[in-house]
This record gives C-alpha cells, sequence and structure tokens, in this order.
C-alpha cells in the first residue's frame, strides 16, 4: 500500500515539556502531535522532527514529517488537531512533499533566538532570562565574530554524546538590544546538544568582564568543555526558523 509524505509547520511553548523527543514517562511534543494523528487518522503515525529541542526550550517554528496510506484533506486535519491538542502546541500548515524530503536531515539550516531580560517583567519571565545585571555587547559581538565559520565546538557541547562529529558551520552570531530585551541570533547548518546555551553562557562571560573576546576564541581552540561557561536557562531559548532546499 503505497504512503503520502506530509510536513507540518508548528510552533510550540516548551514550559510542560520534557523536550521535543519523546521520553519515558515524561511529556514531550511529539508525543502529543503523535498521539493526536494517530486518533484522528486511526492508524499508528510516527513523527520525525527537524530536530531535538532541549526540555524547557521553545520553538516558534518547527517542522516536522509523518506519512499516511490514507487520503486526506490538509486543511480538515489541520483543524481537527489543533482542536484535540495542548494549548502549547500550534499546527500551521500541512502539506504534500516528495518522499525523499526529510524534516531532520533535508535541512539547510537552523536558527535559534535566546532572550535575555534585564528588568523583571511578568510577561518575559517564562520566556526569558532575567539577569539584572549591564553587559558589554561589544564584546561579546567581537567574540561571536570567532564562531562564524566551520569549527569543531565540542567546547560547547554536551559530554559523552553520539555525535559522529562536533564539527558544525556557523553562518551568522549576534547580540543586538530590541526593546528591554537583549537577543542572541545564531544561525548554523547543525547544533550539538546544549550547544547555543553553553555559547550564551560564555558569551555572558565575555559581557560581565570575566574573559576577553581573545580568551572566547582560545576556548573554541581548546575543546574542552571545562573550559567554557555553564549553561543558562532553557527557557530563554527558541528554535524561530529552518531552513530546506
Amino acid at each position: 500500500m503505497s504512503t503520502q509524505r506530509y510536513f507540518i509547520q508548528l510552533a510550540y511553548n516548551g514550559a510542560p515539556f520534557n523536550g521535543w523527543q519523546i521520553q519515558p514517562e515524561a511529556p514531550s511534543v511529539q508525543q502529543e502531535l503523535e498521539e493526536a494523528l494517530s486518533k484522528i487518522l486511526r492508524h499508528p503515525i510516527n513523527v520525525v522532527g527537524c530536530g531535538r529541542t532541549d526540555s524547557g526550550v521553545h520553538a516558534s517554528k518547527f517542522f516536522a514529517h509523518f506519512e499516511t496510506h490514507k487520503k486526506i484533506d490538509a486543511k480538515s486535519l489541520l483543524f481537527k488537531v489543533n482542536c484535540i491538542i495542548s494549548f502549547e502546541i500550534a499546527l500551521y500548515k500541512i502539506y504534500k512533499v516528495d518522499s525523499e524530503m526529510h524534516a531532520r536531515f533535508s535541512a539547510n539550516s537552523r536558527t535559534y533566538h535566546y532572550f535575555i531580560n534585564p528588568i523583571k517583567d511578568p510577561f518575559y519571565f517564562k520566556t526569558s532570562w532575567f539577569m539584572h545585571q549591564d553587559l558589554d555587547l561589544v564584546k561579546m559581538n567581537q567574540a561571536c565574530a570567532h564562531l562564524l565559520g566551520s569549527h569543531d565546538f565540542t567546547s560547547f557541547s554536551k559530554l559523552h554524546t553520539q555525535t559522529r562529529t562536533n564539527d558544525c558551520t556557523i553562518s551568522e552570531a549576534k547580540w543586538e538590544k530590541i526593546d528591554n530585551q537583549l537577543r542572541f541570533t545564531i544561525t548554523a547548518d547543525r547544533f550539538l546538544h546544549n550547544m547555543v546555551r553553553a555559547i550564551v553562557g560564555t558569551c555572558v562571560n565575555v559581557g560581565k568582564g570575566k574573559i576577553t573576546p581573545l580568551d572566547f576564541k582560545e576556548i573554541i581552540e581548546l575543546k574542552s568543555r571545562q573550559k567554557a561557561g555553564a549553561s543558562v536557562p532553557a527557557h530563554g531559548l527558541f528554535l524561530v526558523d529552518v531552513t530546506y532546499p
């Protein structure tokens, strides 16, 4: 029986979930989505995501794919899934793709934002890291210049992961002030486990004057997680874009 592959564009608030990927005895976005689709389509659905966001991390633009042998009305399915899935997850599009299109392996790049809020704000405390301290954005951006290009980013990776290589190519990395918040933007072909949060933590050390931009460059070259800064809280991190051919 032939099947058709579909892509889903969705967003989610990661606060109540133990990340994207299904975990034993812990809520995940993948599990909720698979259960909703399986219930409506009346056969088991396996959903493949474009990445594996950590526990508490958000996504304003996330892609996943699934296959079904049933003929479906994409708009009707979109409406039905949104009706039964939790309010922390929203589906925006469901559309047909070729069988070789893969949500994870076909992606060209991914972009993350990390938000720091230096002012106490009751509307952003769950989606940004509240840190009441002045940071030197000029020096932080000088440090970010050393991230650009292809490097071994072992210094910013969680230890003992099963990745084949820690090499990534970063095409954008910058800090900017937007209204009262500080926003870090980073785009790469791939990311290591915990990589963005470790980079942000090390950038903050530059901004506080604990290390210099040249120290930051040396940390990359040392390929040692112990030399980099601490990982910052997950709730300030958003996956905001994924590009495909």
